[in-house]
């Protein structure tokens, strides 16, 4: 395998574009893409052209417009190529108009009341910013797929790329402003990069086929620990197995072929946890980029005899997944706009861009979080490896020192380079950075980005990338307009500097975020601590975040109001789901298993009793066993009792609150009479695979 000619290979990227397409046509696309000039249709028709006969040559006979709905996955369509003929032939084509607009059914699709569902009509459109590539799958069916926008008759957004595409434009038009009132004439655009770390788990197949629970639901709703889990930490960038690094490498190969940069793989903390990293791009190709690498992940698991998992939390007790959204913002000239250089107290950019993030995260950490909020999700922050709900900043002691100074109006003495010996002359002599790495925060500087670490594994990263470019744009906004005005731009930075950190450094914590002593501190500073999805979801609706949305025309009044019904519907949705899972499992799995084992205690006792041999194991063992079996039957009932009853509630708001409050608590009760049962039960009789089977048969 030659990796640089693998890389790619199945994109129409630019060098393919060039190669393929006549110069003015070239000139015209790169134009649109670059500069946000409408696409001509005599471009388009060129265009799709050269983008057929290229698909067709690499095996594809169909194409789809690959859009990304409110489901939090993909969606496409397949359409083939041919066009029949008078005399019954067929030729092969596809249209400028093929290209750049498609009509899928929108009715099955959640719009949160934006559509009645008797309408249908739903358009897709062009994304010409994210290359076209082919999907391949283990046939060898080849499909030319066009990554699209979706939106309703009326123009509504119905997917996370519309929003993602104009928050990207808001950003970027602010930035400019920032840095043409400080002087910059040579930036003509600013783009919001983005590198995604994607964690999940692997599991045996056969395995996870016996957990109906981990089919349905994608956690285990049952399961006692394993005598083993992480406490060794010999697990976290341990020597990967040769099955597992099997099918890493199959995952980089189809990765690297649609132009996704997997860069970095490795063993996480938990058993059976692993973690894949791409280099940074833009944060509209990252996040279509994520998509399929969730999507591959699965699809090259299963050829491995694997399953990979993406539910935040899959197994109790263990550290569970999530995604480390890199956040960063770029000119087109190559200057990364949070690189803080050598000495960052005297640059003067970076204050003010860093500034506008900490006053941005500040005002909207409430919609922070609620991007993050989901039914999995709720299970892991707060938990183990995950950050808190409490949205704070991690901005390194250096930095902090910096922006306090300038705060009080103290004099910053240059540091200059620093370096870490450590006491063997062998070893070099290393480069320190302005900051350590603080991995229990939320929102932690890592030398010239912003990594957000709180939205889960299974999540799209649009919605987090929506609400931090728009932040950044009101936050940018409000400071472009005071550098406009000022007539000593210098100054007015170091004001702008000293007020921000006077009023927002709440949000700076550079400690342990997973102390209690942290819930404690926040809680007197001020910041929200939401722990769960029902009541994060509401900062999508304050008047706060419709001003916020329309201003920068990013969401309408109308789409927010959509988004967070479908999300809190979702919520309700997914415990339903779960319930009727932890139901089935306990009747038809769970108490059978329990009550065999109880017989059989029964009739050894009697065995026992009838050659005068005493039985006070199996009487003790027995005692232990009813008692559970009589609990967990009792809250089977109550369970089956409780989502009767919610799903009774139409109201979409009071059945999430109802499905948190009543049903997801005594899921959590019956999994606690279960699991001790299970501790109790012979493994020959337990009707599902353990935790041992689960963590670390692979």
């Amino acid at each position: 395998m030659e990796l640089t000619k693998i890389f790619g290979s199945n994109v129409f990227n630019d060098k393919v574009m060039k190669e393929l397409l006549p110069k003015e046509i070239y000139k015209a696309l790169k134009e649109t893409i670059e500069k946000d000039i409408p696409l001509r249709p005599d471009v388009a028709d060129v265009v799709a052209n050269a983008m057929k006969d290229w698909a067709i040559s690499r095996g594809a006979t169909h194409y789809t417009h690959w859009f990304q709905p409110l489901t939090g996955i993909t969606a496409e369509k397949h359409d083939s190529f041919i066009s029949p003929e008078a005399d019954g032939s067929v030729i092969l084509e596809f249209s400028g108009k093929q290209l750049i607009q498609g009509e899928p059914d929108a009715s099955s699709f959640p719009s949160g009341g934006l559509r009645a569902t008797f309408e249908a009509r739903g358009y897709t459109a062009w994304d010409c910013t994210s290359p076209a590539f082919l999907k391949e799958d283990e046939s060898s069916n080849v499909t030319l797929t066009i990554p699209t926008a979706f939106y309703s008759y009326n123009g509504e957004a119905l997917d996370k790329k519309t929003p993602l595409l104009r928050s990207m434009k808001a950003v970027s038009k602010q930035a400019q402003r920032v840095l043409k009132a400080l002087g910059n004439t040579t930036s003509t655009k600013v783009t919001s990069t983005v590198g995604p770390e994607q964690e999940y788990f692997l599991v045996d197949k056969k395995f996870y086929l016996d957990r109906i629970d981990l089919m349905l639901t994608g956690r285990t709703i049952f399961g006692a620990p394993a005598p083993k889990g992480q406490e060794l930490e010999d697990q976290y960038f341990g020597s990967i197995k040769d099955r597992v690094s099997d099918y890493m490498n199959d995952l980089d190969t189809e990765l690297w072929k649609m132009g996704i940069t997997s860069k970095t793989k490795h063993n996480e903390v938990a058993p059976a946890q692993y973690e894949m990293a791409p280099i940074f791009t833009t944060t509209n190709i990252a996040t279509d980029h994520n998509q399929l690498v969730m999507e591959t992940m699965q699809k090259v698991a299963l050829r491995h005899e694997l399953v990979c998992l993406l539910h935040e939390k899959p197994y109790a007790g263990i550290n569970g997944s999530g995604k480390h959204n890199n956040w960063s913002l770029s000119t087109d000239d190559g200057i990364n706009l949070l690189e803080p250089g050598s000495t960052p107290g005297e640059n003067v950019q970076f204050l003010v861009f860093v500034s506008a993030l900490i006053a941005a995260v500040d005002k909207h950490a409430d919609i922070l979080r609620a991007t993050c909020a989901t039914a999995g999700n709720d299970h892991r922050l707060g938990a183990n490896e995950a950050p808190p709900a409490i949205i704070s900043i991690f901005m390194g002691e250096e930095l902090t020192e910096i922006l306090a100074k300038i705060s009080k109006g103290e004099k910053i003495t240059a540091k200059g380079a620093q370096f870490v010996g450590v006491g063997v002359d062998t070893l070099p002599i290393i480069p320190k950075d302005n900051t350590d790495r603080n991995r229990t925060s939320p929102f932690a500087f890592t030398g010239n980005k912003f990594e957000f670490r709180m939205v889960g594994s299974a999540q799209s990263i649009a919605g987090v990338n929506v609400a931090l470019n728009t932040i950044a744009a009101e936050a940018l906004d409000e400071i472009a307009k005071r550098l406009e005005k000022a007539k000593d731009k210098n100054a007015e930075v170091v004001a702008i500097v000293r007020e921000t950190y006077k009023k927002h450094s709440r949000v700076i914590f550079n400690g342990n975020n997973y102390a209690e002593a942290w819930v404690k501190e926040a809680e007197k500073r001020g910041l929200p601590n939401v722990r769960n999805a029902v009541d994060a979801l509401k900062a999508f609706i304050t008047d706060k975040a419709f001003k916020l949305f329309e201003k920068y025309e990013v969401l309408s009044h109308k789409e927010l109001h959509s988004r967070y019904d479908i999300y809190t519907e979702a919520y309700s949705k997914q415990i339903n789901i779960e319930a009727l899972v932890a139901i089935d499992m306990a009747k038809k799995q769970f108490i059978p298993a329990a009550i065999e084992y109880a017989t059989f205690l029964a009739d050894s006792i009697s065995s026992f009793k009838a050659v005068s041999i005493a039985a006070n194991v199996q009487e003790d063992l027995l005692k232990k066993l009813g008692a559970l079996l009589t609990s967990s039957y009792k809250n089977l009932t109550k369970l089956e009792a409780a989502v009767a009853k919610a799903q009774l509630i139409a109201d979409t708001v009071k059945s999430a609150e109802n499905y948190r409050d009543n049903v997801f608590t005594v899921i959590q009760a019956l999994r606690k009479d279960i699991d001790a049962i299970e501790a109790i039960v012979p493994a020959d009789m337990w009707p599902v695979p353990n935790y041992t089977d689960l963590l670390f048969k692979l």
